[in-house]
């Protein structure tokens, strides 16, 4: 049974949290926009959540993740990514704020160069992350290193557990998505959903980007928890396998079990992906994607970046200019942060400056 905002607050009074971030997330109309396409376009700015300059959407995650990394005495915590992890970086942030050491195990898609350090890279070495970058090799996919990087990081939480007679390593999945971390974007949309009764204005779609799928299934809880209509449009950023909203929905049910909502989230009925807009792959620049980042920035003077959002944004533009979001849809655009891939790699940042 649904429940309104301020009933869904208590529940997460149950985990152990750690506050990091900076809260509700500020929430307005791109005006110009609006007009321009036709809709009430609207936007989330979860890259303004903080701790630092370049937080992002991560951070509602791994408040919820640092709080039981805490509560079980962990001294350590791992995770992964690309080199250029959006994730990464904020999880290494996370632990400075809360005393905790990072340990970085990052997979080498665009190969970073160590004499000029760029990006969320370079500020993972600032933060003095210990991080181990995993070299692609011959033959094998960017899947099977992923899998490599987290066998070797396994390998090393052992040694440091064996050495201390206990458990002092806290293990954080690619992009944050677990139970734990998920409840985080949970309550992101709950806030949401506050911010737009204080507006009187009903949303009609959602669109955001989506990689680990995290972020997806907490809003798509968040979403039935408070009985909300709205469309959640998750755009993808990297190829995806056919059971991938099966796991995203019960990630989704896991997180709703652990605050004890009484609701679930069904794949087919409330989990919509579209792999239409990725393309040519993960960390490679594409030009709808670049023209998306040039006319946010050009219109509302706002930075998306070449991985995640403006790839995201470039699939709402498409939804809007073919009808798919009918002329004058209440539309959010959920802006999840990673403008620090602008000054990233030529190879991920693509022709934005011509």
């Amino acid at each position: 049974m649904s429940m309104t905002a301020k009933e869904a607050e208590k529940l997460f009074e149950k985990l152990p949290k750690a506050e990091l971030g900076f809260f509700p997330t500020p929430f307005y109309r791109l005006d110009r926009l609006s007009k321009e396409l036709g809709v009430n376009l609207y936007i989330k700015r979860d890259d303004f959540t903080g701790m630092s300059l370049f937080g992002g959407n991560k951070v509602r995650k791994l408040q919820y993740l640092m709080g039981d990394a805490m509560s079980r005495g962990c001294e350590y915590v791992f995770t992964f990514g690309a080199t250029q992890s959006n994730h990464a970086m904020q999880t290494a942030a996370a632990c400075r704020r809360c005393g905790l050491k990072p340990v970085l195990y990052l997979v080498a898609i665009v190969k970073p160069d160590e004499d000029d350090l760029r990006a969320n890279l370079l500020l993972d070495r600032i933060m003095d992350a210990e991080v181990h970058i995993v070299e692609i090799q011959a033959g094998e996919t960017e899947e099977e290193a992923e899998d490599r990087a987290v066998f070797l990081a396994r390998e090393h939480m052992a040694r440091l557990n064996k050495e201390a007679g206990r458990h002092v390593c806290y293990e954080v999945p690619m992009g944050g998505a677990s139970p734990v971390g998920s409840v985080g974007f949970i309550e992101g949309y709950v806030e949401l959903e506050k911010q737009l009764s204080a507006m009187d204005i009903q949303a009609d779609y959602v669109f955001h980007a989506t990689g680990t799928g995290g972020t997806m299934a907490g809003l798509a809880a968040g979403r039935n928890l408070v009985g909300s209509e709205t469309g959640i449009i998750s755009i993808n950023v990297s190829a995806k396998d056919p059971e991938y909203p099966k796991r995203t929905a019960a990630l989704a049910n896991e997180s709703l079990k652990l605050i004890g909502a009484g609701i679930t989230v069904d794949a087919e009925r409330d989990i919509c992906t579209d792999l239409n807009y990725y393309l040519p792959g993960y960390e490679i620049p594409n030009e709808a994607a670049s023209e998306a980042i040039k006319l946010l920035a050009v219109k509302e003077g706002l930075l998306t970046d070449p991985v995640y959002t403006g790839k995201a944004f470039a699939g709402m533009l498409d939804y809007i200019r073919t009808g798919k979001v009918p002329a004058g849809s209440n539309v959010v655009f959920w802006h999840t942060g990673g403008a620090t891939a602008l000054f990233a790699e030529k190879e991920i940042l693509g022709d934005l400056s011509k």
